[in-house]
């Protein structure tokens, strides 16, 4: 009898000091906990709180029923981009150009980033963050622009130099091959020096003694780099990857519109992304239906390469997973 009671009293005892062991834990770290109110309330007001309008998606909207009383038309509103196989194109343009953006960003971010912490003069090193930092905070419009100005076939800058040692003038605005590279290099240009920001902090946060002990050890700048920063760089480009995976299929609009444009029909096959499309169908009769409808395949489409990512990551690299 005494040894079913005593049974019986240490499950509750033992939930009793677990509840208290998490009090006493989140009492420990409330700092870090306020500190992340912002943050959580950020995603509750704009990621869970509108997620009910994803119903928008399987309707034909109209502002007189409202949401919840509109004619339910199930996947009609997805059909637009499965018509003459537009959705296999978009999806690899977007897809194809996301992954350039990510992998060769990051790689020379991190180049970037290594490189800054190499200079030894402040003031140089000031002078060159924020040379490469201006690019961001330009306009696409006037990216667009300058880009229009120099690659025009008529009064270009480019051509005008060609033509000067009577070379054949380029018709950069009707040749859809070059343009991922343009595309790319201006994409890189504008987003490195920026986007270098986070590895270049996670690099001050390596312990001096480490470098200090390497050069004790007679390891030079080029061992360094490769032996123990780049390791210390490891988990930042993980966790940077993993959250850029997830906005995989969601095409940088801003900058393929004035790059290109929206109507140039000839550079469709390279240039155009689900976002360009989805203005050109909806521009003349714009409808909230399918542009839900889009946003939620992207956002489906990004949460399975996340899981997928972070499966793989953790099956090698169990300690830089997301979860």
């Amino acid at each position: 009898m005494s040894a079913t009671i005593k049974a019986a009293v240490q499950p509750s005892k033992a939930r009793t000091l677990s509840a208290s062991s998490k009090w006493r834990r989140f009492w420990n770290n409330k700092t870090l906990l306020i500190m992340c109110l912002p943050a959580i309330a950020f995603f509750i007001v704009f990621a869970y709180l509108p997620m009910p309008g994803l119903y928008l998606a399987f309707i034909q909207f109209n502002y007189s029923d409202g949401i919840f009383n509109s004619p339910f038309v199930g996947f009609n509103n997805f059909r637009f981009l499965v018509i003459n196989g537009d959705l296999f194109r978009l999806t690899f343009n977007t897809v194809a150009y996301n992954l350039a953006f990510i992998v060769l960003g990051n790689v020379l971010q991190i180049f970037v980033a290594v490189l800054l912490n190499e200079l030894r003069r402040k003031w140089f090193k000031k002078i060159s963050q924020t040379l490469m930092f201006l690019p961001h905070f330009i306009s696409a419009v006037l990216i667009g622009l300058i880009a229009y100005n120099i690659l025009n076939y008529e009064f270009g800058y480019l051509n005008a130099v060609l033509k000067s040692f009577g070379m054949e003038p380029l018709k950069t605005y009707s040749n859809p091959d070059i343009w991922p590279f343009i595309i790319v290099l201006t994409y890189l240009w504008q987003s490195t020096g920026y986007g270098s920001i986070v590895y270049f902090a996670a690099i001050m946060g390596l312990d001096n003694e480490i470098i200090e002990a390497s050069e004790i050890d007679g390891a030079n700048a080029f061992q360094r780099i490769i032996y123990i920063i780049l390791p210390w760089l490891k988990p930042t480009f993980i966790i940077l990857l993993l959250f850029s995976l997830g906005g995989i299929l969601k095409g940088n609009f801003g900058l393929f519109y004035n790059l290109v444009g929206a109507n140039n029909t000839s550079l469709y096959a390279t240039t155009d992304i689900i976002e360009t499309y989805v203005f050109r169908s909806l521009i003349n009769n714009f409808n909230f239906s399918m542009g839900s409808a889009v946003s939620l395949y992207q956002s489906v489409f990004g949460f399975f390469v996340v899981i997928t990512a972070n499966w793989l990551v953790r099956k090698y690299s169990p300690e830089n997973s997301l979860f």
